[in-house]
């Protein structure tokens, strides 16, 4: 089990603060940071010893206006993977010193030129250009792009303040300045002359609140001499106009300076900068306008300065959000002057390199890979849902072939039991169960097609592109079961980019997404996709037939602006004349999604693993971060170019040490729960736990509109099930949430076990008692047998001594060894892949 820790209490304390509870942001002018206590020791000189080169962000100073300015952060990287702060410590040395005013490590514009910026630091350099326009112009200020930044800035717009649903003492804004126009619109033209004074600025309310002039519950924002206060009392002072938004550049991104960092020790720092990119051409540094979020302060505290602040060891993600971005830095600190190496162990494959480069970082050294017996049994339970047989784990144990742990991992992807595992996993994605729409019919018909798709191997961007594209009848064409399932478009919307991109966008149905990029107007555009779907019964009440109606727009709730089709993060393809969803179906499943091959790789690694790369394996978005980005990265690639062939990720992963090691912890990752040190025990799920009992003990299952004999894997229907399927936490697929499956245990489940008759009944019904005392002679062989049956693996000497007297002692042997085969089955090793 997962449980949560003290960082991910202090993220979700973090973020809850600024969505509900009001989180108070200082303030600090950039180039004059708010002062830091003397230490009381002189800090240690930066050392040049080790250095391996230094690094210059931004790679470039572009300064335009009077108003621009452009702060450098230098970083050093040393051979022993730590990085520094060399900012303060290296020299920088512009060519022509006459272009730019220079404050510390920040740059504005003096006169126009171009020129370059020498950067040095012991026997490292760097060079980087300097480009000046328009050093004497000052522009007007922007009211989106210059005011709307302070009041994310200052938290006005949080959900705890103005930007509620309900506003804030009289006052509303939208929030996270989903509503710009409204936003202006209340400022200027509700209450006239009070909330903004133009003639006299000062006095205007919205100033006077800000700064604690005047009675505010929200307390004071910032001060007067703050360049917040400057810049809203200069855009009252000019009117406080609109903006021409036809000619008003867009933030298109945002660049959060250094990607990353090694920090050595409690008390080390990292300057960060903000960069921000337009429509234009143009960038801003946005550093003293962005909001600064860390997922672990505890390990990595920042400030709003844009200073990071390292602490106890752990990793922490540090966040900065501009306008609709939120952009993030992935920081490691480490005890200082650890003293750490990495054991040397043999390279599986890409998998194993990328794992061992973040356990590197995090100076943790792996486990060791697990012996034949634990790998014969994890591999059968995760590959086709039940542990070996008897014969088949004789085989592999007695086999000396070097090779015999792929071969094995080869023998199982060609059994027909892996397929019925990944139809199961996608039925629960795509909801596939009866309801008061969908017949018993078109459910059956519907999951019969995946199993034709998953049995036959066919890409998995095949599949999806079927599936999103599908017109004609429920019945004839199974594949529109899709769009029967969940009828409305906005549902339906977000069902798709959860299913197949791993993202959760419910957010940005009412407001921009608070921790993601995600606007209102991404929301609509992507769901105009699905606004032309056209549904109609067919001659069989129970068949819906589904088409391109060619008529249907998707209207914004703000200003009920007709939303043209867009793809997520993409672009605006020309759908006129065309299905739209085939349009969107050829991009989601292709290289040019960038999201579709990954989420469903971390899917699959979640299978294996036991919890994902990203956690939720589909909640994907810039606060939840990749615990290995290119380790992720690196899985979506290889399923892009091996066609989406699910078999061959499988196989990548099967072979590789990271899956392979043992679950056996030592000193330095006894707390690592998500950088795949060691393997993680997983409890088995709730069909494949009922499959193996049945299997062990030779029973068969009788499931609604299957044969006896059938597994629990292959039930087609969410809403078919049993007390012990139910009990153990089957999905009910009323939602493409991961969530859906439970996999935590319960008192109910131990009950089950110890008294229900599940256990019990197969115990007595499947006669591997009666076999066992026909076909082995001595109680030390029975007890062998059944171990190995149960377990994979023969009894220790322990436990031989233990239980074979109460054999050999007892009046009725069969009934003893029933016991023992009872007491195996309600085990946790027997219940937890290890």
């Amino acid at each position: 089990m997962i449980q949560s820790n003290p960082s991910t209490r202090a993220f979700r304390r973090l973020f809850a603060g600024l969505v509900l509870g009001g989180l108070s942001l200082g303030v600090a002018v950039a180039g004059d940071p708010s002062p830091i206590p003397d230490d009381p020791f002189a800090p240690e000189p930066t050392p040049t010893a080790g250095l391996v080169e230094i690094r210059v962000f931004p790679d470039a100073v572009d300064l335009t206006t009077t108003r621009d300015r452009q702060s450098i952060v230098v970083q050093g990287l040393y051979a022993d993977g730590l990085t520094r702060d060399l900012t303060h410590a290296a020299s920088l040395t512009p060519a022509d010193p006459s272009l730019v005013a220079r404050d510390g490590a920040t740059f504005r514009a003096a006169k126009d030129g171009q020129s370059t910026l020498a950067v040095a630091f012991g026997d490292k350099t760097a060079t980087i250009p300097i480009k000046v326009a328009k050093a004497v112009a000052t522009e007007p200020l922007s009211f989106r792009l210059d005011v709307m930044p302070v009041f994310m800035r200052a938290g006005c717009n949080t959900g705890s303040c103005h930007g509620a649903a309900r506003g804030k003492d009289g006052f509303r804004i939208s929030l996270f300045g989903f509503d710009p126009e409204g936003d202006h619109f209340r400022l200027t033209r509700e209450m006239v002359g009070r909330r903004i004074n133009t003639a006299v600025p000062a006095d205007s309310t919205l100033l006077e609140k800000s700064v604690g002039a005047v009675q505010h519950t929200g307390g004071k924002r910032f001060e007067v001499d703050s360049e917040l206060y400057r810049t809203v009392h200069e855009w009252i002072s000019a009117g406080a106009s609109n903006d021409d938004v036809a000619k008003l550049p867009k933030v298109v991104g945002v660049e959060l300076y250094p990607k990353g960092g090694v920090l050595d020790g409690k008390g080390s720092k990292q300057q960060l900068t903000v960069l921000a990119k337009y429509s234009d051409g143009s960038d801003r540094d946005v550093t003293n306008m962005a909001v600064f979020l860390t997922n672990n302060e505890t390990s990595a505290a920042v400030g709003q300065d844009g200073l990071v602040k390292a602490g106890e060891r752990g990793e922490a993600f540090v966040m900065a959000r501009f306008d609709t971005y939120t952009v993030g830095s992935q920081f490691i600190v480490l005890p200082k002057g650890l003293q750490f190496s990495y054991p040397d162990e043999s390279t599986g494959n890409y998998v194993d390199e990328l794992v061992a480069d973040k356990l590197r970082k995090l100076r943790i050294a792996p486990s060791d890979v697990c012996d034949d017996a634990v790998f014969c049994r994890r591999v059968h339970l995760d590959v086709v849902g039940v542990p070996p047989t008897v014969e088949d784990f004789e085989r592999f144990m007695t086999s000396n072939d070097p090779e015999k742990r792929a071969k094995l991992v080869d023998e199982l992807l060609q059994r027909k039991e892996f397929s019925e595992i990944w139809v199961s996993k996608w039925a629960e994605l795509l909801q596939i169960r009866t309801t008061n729409t969908v017949s018993y019919k078109s459910m059956f018909l519907y999951y019969n097609w995946l199993v034709e798709q998953l049995s036959k191997d066919m890409p998995m961007d095949q599949m999806v592109q079927a599936l999103l594209g599908a017109n004609g009848g429920t019945f004839k064409n199974p594949a529109t079961n899709f769009y029967q399932t969940e009828t409305q478009t906005l549902p339906l919307t977000e069902n798709v980019a959860q299913v197949f991109m791993g993202m959760r966008i419910q957010c940005a149905q009412c407001h921009n997404h608070p921790f993601d990029r995600w606007t209102q107007d991404d929301y609509y555009s992507f769901a105009a996709f699905f606004s032309q779907i056209g549904r109609k019964q067919g001659e069989d009440y129970r068949e819906l037939i589904v088409f391109n109606s060619g008529g249907g727009e998707m209207k914004h709730p703000v200003g009920n602006r007709v939303m043209k089709p867009k793809f997520l993060g993409g672009e605006t393809p020309d759908v006129a004349g065309k299905d739209r969803r085939v349009i969107l179906a050829e991009w989601l499943a292709s290289p040019k999604n960038p999201w579709f091959a990954t989420s469903f790789a971390n899917r699959v690694w979640a299978h294996f693993m036991g919890v994902g790369i990203v956690e939720p394996v589909d909640d994907f978005r810039v606060s939840n971060p990749a615990s290995n980005p290119e380790l992720l990265e690196a899985l979506g690639k290889r399923f892009t170019e091996t066609n989406y062939n699910l078999k061959a990720l499988v196989r990548d992963i099967c072979n590789s040490r990271a899956y392979q090691r043992t679950t056996r912890r030592n000193e330095s990752n006894a707390s690592d729960e998500k950088n795949f040190a060691h393997a993680l025990v997983r409890r088995i799920k709730a069909e494949n736990l009922l499959d193996s009992i049945s299997h062990v003990t030779n029973t068969k299952d009788k499931f609604r509109g299957l044969p006896l004999g059938a597994r629990a894997v292959q039930i087609a229907d969410g809403n078919s099930s049993t007390y012990f399927l139910t009990t153990f936490g089957r999905a009910t697929r009323e939602t493409p949430c991961s969530c859906e499956v439970k996999m935590e245990p319960t008192l109910s489940q131990a009950l089950h076990l110890l008294n229900g008759d599940t256990v019990n009944a197969k115990i007595q019904q499947g006669g591997v008692i009666t076999e066992l005392m026909k076909a082995r002679q001595t109680p030390e062989e029975r007890l062998t047998d059944l171990y190995v049956r149960c377990f994979s693996r023969r009894p220790t000497p322990e436990e031989l001594a233990k239980l074979t007297p109460v054999l050999t002692q007892a009046t009725d042997q069969a009934q003893a060894l029933g016991d023992v085969f009872w007491a195996l089955l309600n085990s946790r090793e027997f219940l937890f892949n290890h």
